[in-house]
């Protein structure tokens, strides 16, 4: 929530009713709450949310409620369902808030997972689930594999309420439509509930056992460490996604003639990546890649980018340090892997006439060899002040020719089968003289070879020292 709008307070008080009228029986006199049970899985779930308010692990353990979900779950197995929903209201309170207002964001987070947790243990309690436990008074053992049905059941009603009112207060907040708010939010949370839910039943049926509660506490041990593993991972990547945005921001800035170039060509690159089957983690180097192939223009003068006019020889020789430039820049970024040699050698071609070392065929690395398709291909699909984009059918045509030559075929086959498959949205943004001082119509040069078209040898330039390329 950006700003706790009149609507979204109006829902946070609703909800919060809701929610205590759920709590509201469990607290009535003979309602038979389990209340050992209840303050001790509630004492648990305000420790494991204390530790992100304090400043030695609030940058290193997970902070959001949903860390401990498996704790939750177990108490929606083990309790009744107004009991259990008081379980997650202290550590609600008390857990760590990162944006403002931390109070009504406690308010909301508190009945939000009252509600949630109640839900799960209505549906539990309404299949059986709890009778299927068995218990060490009753000397029953749990009906397995019986006792999986309410627990998933249970698990898909807490991920469809909390799913359900995730999007609400999104759609309240923020203003948007329901179906966008809520678009993505439950098949995302699906599978980890699922997870979540089976690790619940296993400390239900430790706590109902003859080891009791303690042995059921042990179970948090390796779920926090994963949940630990699993948000600095989620830390990591978006550290990589912040680092390449800047790379990127900063290109664009210096060269304002190709703006949203790169993230095009990333787009082409795992066009062309899907079509060969490549795995996933694979792709998204790719992706990288394609996104910075022309970092090392950061190195390059402005006035050799944005000049007006062709380029003279030694002005060539600057640009095709490009290359080099982006892998000197690159070359400590461990993440990218195969994504440096793209970097270094997306300008080399099949025949030998690229650059920076004239490699051939198959001497020249894949990813450079896709990398090299997808920036030329959006070179010529690309409107730019000085000539207006190629339809997607006429620049596929002109990479084709190309084939054997400059591009390696199997890459440009894949692009074609792509675009096929899933199209193309070509850029319809065109850069104004008021961008780019002294630009005119004829500015750069007028050829194929200055708007960025391949063309075949004995031309040694093409793409390469063309305007998409300054």
């Amino acid at each position: 929530m950006r700003a706790t709008r009149g609507v979204a307070r109006a829902y946070i008080l609703a909800v919060a009713l809701c929610a205590t009228l759920c709590v509201l029986p469990a607290l009535r006199p003979g309602a038979g709450t389990p209340w050992t049970t209840l303050a001790l899985l509630t004492g648990v779930y305000l420790l494991c949310e204390l530790p992100g308010r304090w400043p030695f692990f609030g940058s290193t353990l997970p902070i959001s409620a949903g860390s401990f979900f498996p704790l939750l779950l177990a108490a929606a197995f083990l309790l009744p369902p107004g009991a259990a929903a008081l379980v997650a209201i202290p550590g609600s309170f008390a857990g760590r808030v990162e944006h403002p207002p931390a109070a009504a964001r406690r308010v909301w987070r508190a009945a939000q997972l009252a509600l949630t947790v109640w839900a799960a243990s209505r549906v539990h309690a309404l299949l059986g689930g709890p009778a299927a436990l068995g218990g060490s008074g009753a000397g029953r053992l749990p009906e397995l594999p019986y006792a999986l049905l309410p627990a998933c059941a249970a698990a898909l009603a807490f991920s469809l309420v909390l799913s359900a009112l995730d999007g609400s207060i999104l759609a309240a907040a923020e203003q948007l439509p329901v179906r966008r708010a809520w678009a993505g939010l439950l098949p995302r949370a699906l599978g980890p509930h699922l997870v979540h839910g089976l690790a619940g039943l296993m400390m239900a049926v430790l706590w109902n056992s003859s080891y009791g509660p303690l042995a059921a506490l042990f179970v948090l041990l390796p779920m926090y460490i994963s949940c630990w593993v699993f948000a600095q991972y989620h830390r990591e990547h978006a550290a990589h996604r912040a680092t390449i945005r800047a790379l990127v921001q900063a290109v664009d800035i210096k060269d304002t003639y190709t703006r949203g170039h790169s993230e095009r060509v990333g787009r082409a690159s795992v066009l062309i990546a899907d079509e060969l089957g490549m795995a996933r983690d694979r792709v998204e180097v790719l992706r990288f890649a394609g996104i910075l192939h022309d970092v090392g223009k950061l190195g390059v003068p402005t006035r050799v980018l944005r000049k007006d006019g062709p380029l003279t020889p030694q002005e060539r020789r600057i640009i095709e340090l490009h290359p080099e430039y982006g892998h000197e820049i690159v070359r400590g970024i461990g993440f990218l892997g195969e994504a440096r040699a793209a970097i270094l050698h997306h300008h080399e071609r099949l025949d030998g006439s690229g650059y920076p070392y004239g490699l051939t065929g198959r001497e020249i690395p894949e990813f450079a060899r896709v990398v090299a398709v997808a920036d030329a291909f959006d070179a010529m699909t690309s409107t730019r002040s000085y000539r207006r984009g190629r339809p997607v059918p006429a620049a596929v045509e002109e990479l084709k020719r190309c084939a054997g030559t400059q591009f390696d075929p199997q890459m440009v086959r894949a692009l074609a089968r792509g675009l096929e498959r899933h199209g193309w949205v070509s850029s319809a943004v065109t850069v104004t003289g008021a961008e780019v001082p002294g630009a005119r119509g004829e500015g750069r040069g007028a050829g194929p070879a200055a708007a960025g078209d391949p063309v075949p040898p004995p031309s040694p330039d093409g793409l390469d020292i063309g305007a998409s390329e300054r």
